[in-house]
């Protein structure tokens, strides 16, 4: 049997994804998939064989593209001159929140879909416990990479703030998303992660 054709997995579970934004857990059928993909009827059961495995692929996914997001912020990141670990990560945060809670607003919509489908379904909740710890891990390397002076104890709390701080923005209004209002909050995250 040939490898599963990563391009067509990715793109239904992209579309999972838009169908969590749209309209919540139960939007999500494998039928409602193929149709968002674009995609013959019986595709989506060739690659997740139960609604759940659909579901897990969609989280994995936000994952998978958040990470990718991460590198790609940390590659093109220039700090400003003099500037301190505290005022680098807030600028790193502020900038990640605006562009999740806006570019990729969707797609957080759909995370936090699943956070709440996982107290039912106890292979999802074990794929996004997977992708803490995981998110945890990227951040620490990123903190790493960046040259930034946090002590890795205090990452759990940053990814954990940043996490409340994320639902909070993409569960308002798309007028309130301001620069000045995510980078008030990315400086109250890195006060309260780092004392």
């Amino acid at each position: 049997m040939p490898p599963p054709n990563q391009r067509r997995r990715a793109a239904l579970a992209d579309a999972a994804i838009a169908l969590l934004a749209e309209s919540g857990v139960h939007g999500v059928t494998h039928r409602a998939v193929e149709r968002r993909a674009g995609l013959p009827t019986g595709t989506a059961s060739n690659y997740f064989r139960s609604r759940e495995a659909l579901l897990v692929a969609a989280a994995e996914r936000v994952g998978e593209l958040h990470y990718a997001d991460m590198d790609a912020a940390g590659s093109t990141y220039r700090p400003p001159p003099a500037a301190g670990t505290r005022e680098r990560a807030a600028e790193l945060i502020a900038g990640s929140l605006l562009t999740a809670a806006t570019v990729h607003r969707d797609r957080y919509l759909a995370i936090f879909e699943l956070r709440l489908e996982s107290l039912r379904r106890p292979a999802l909740a074990d794929v996004l416990h997977g992708l803490l710890r995981r998110s945890v891990a990227v951040t620490t390397g990123h903190h790493a990479d960046l040259g930034l002076q946090i002590p890795p104890e205090a990452v759990p709390t940053l990814v954990t703030l940043y996490g409340g701080a994320l639902f909070t923005l993409v569960s308002s209004a798309p007028d309130e998303i301001t620069p000045e209002r995510t980078r008030e909050v990315a400086t109250a995250i890195v006060r309260a992660a780092l004392g």
